[in-house]
């Protein structure tokens, strides 16, 4: 028997795998020659058939040529857990704003051609973005009836979302870009641990059939939003091409994330720390001397009368930062106000007890 199967042949073979009971057609007389496939592990043998015959079937999988995957798992969940971050700045952000509380949930988050993305989308508001130093642009598209609802809260109302038409007025459209801008930027904040990159607004169209970034059958990451403003809820998403996100896709894996997060906070916040440290304000005091009077003397204390300390004219003082001993210096006068000369550092703090300890 010759190694190459016709196609009818390797199809016999396939549907003997289902376990159908379907025996395999007689072989043409003119065989099409096909490539033999690569081995495998080999299956369980099936009956009737010879070893060599049982040697060429493969293990195989379903694949749909027209929704390729380009994001790995590990990804999409990177991009899952970013997008949950958004979602919790974008909702206090909005809060404020709106002066009422919101509720941003993510839905999901999958990979589908663009074409797909568009015909799920019905009456919207689609804003166009770049996302520079990356190329290529990406969109941000929320429900008419939601953003209607915001502008009406903005101006004061009820948050009412009855408009007959989808073009706005110039007043609604600068509050709309308003909206948009705030989302932007919690947009780029949630993506800062992966990439640096400066959103900006570009297009902002009511009609799908208007906006096209990329071609139909392009793969862009699609990530659904669902807002609850009040009793209203309504839809809001992101589409973000493949093309875009490519020269960053080693780095959307959850342990690499993680790791860069662990090094950056490190060492990216110690020169504002120091700096912040550099201004804050610590108490100093010099500590003269001290004396032991009793209650009566104290209370025939009046103004006039000296007190004499346990301390030479000219002993060191003790400069106290905070309530440990620092300095050693010496008292005098700079122009007219008192002053005090620092001598020497002191290598051994003396740690004061604290106020509230109590002495046996």
């Amino acid at each position: 028997m010759s190694e190459i199967l016709s196609q009818a042949e390797i199809e016999a073979l396939l549907a003997s795998l289902t376990g159908d009971g379907t025996e395999a057609p007689a072989a043409s007389a003119s065989p099409t020659p096909v490539r033999e496939p690569v081995r495998s592990a080999a299956p369980a043998p099936v009956p009737g058939l010879s070893k060599r015959e049982n040697r060429t079937l493969i293990a195989y999988e379903v694949y749909d040529f027209r929704r390729p995957d380009k994001f790995g798992k590990d990804q999409l969940r990177t991009m899952q857990m970013l997008h949950e971050t958004f979602a919790r700045l974008f909702a206090g952000s909005l809060s404020a704003y709106l002066r009422t509380p919101v509720h941003v949930d993510l839905v999901s988050v999958e990979q589908i051609p663009y074409d797909e993305y568009m015909r799920s989308l019905t009456s919207s508001l689609i804003n166009v973005f770049s996302m520079a130093p990356l190329a290529g642009q990406a969109i941000l598209e929320m429900e008419f009836g939601l953003i209607l609802s915001m502008i009406d809260r903005l101006l004061g109302g009820p948050g009412s979302m009855e408009k007959k038409s989808n073009a706005l007025t110039d007043i609604e459209k600068a509050l709309a870009e308003s909206i948009i801008n705030r989302a932007l930027k919690d947009f780029r904040a949630a993506w800062e641990g992966i990439a640096q990159f400066t959103p900006k607004r570009e297009i902002m169209e009511t009609q799908s059939q208007f906006v096209q970034i990329v071609p139909p059958n392009d793969v862009v990451v699609s990530i659904l939003f669902e807002v609850k403003l009040g009793e209203l809820r309504g839809a809001m998403s992101f589409c973000i091409p493949y093309l875009v996100l490519k020269p960053i896709t080693d780095k959307l894996s959850a342990q690499r994330w993680f790791n860069t997060s662990v090094k950056k906070s490190t060492g990216k916040y110690a020169p504002l720390l120091a700096r912040r440290l550099e201004k804050t304000g610590v108490t100093c005091v010099v500590r003269l001397g001290s004396a032991s009077i009793s209650v009566q003397q104290l209370l025939q204390l009046k103004p006039g009368d000296v007190i004499a300390l346990n301390r030479q004219q000219n002993e060191e003082v003790e400069i106290l930062i905070g309530r440990n001993v620092k300095f050693y210096g010496r008292p005098g006068i700079r122009g007219k106000k008192l002053a005090v000369y620092i001598s020497r550092v002191n290598t051994e703090v003396e740690m004061l007890p604290a106020r509230s300890e109590k002495k046996p």
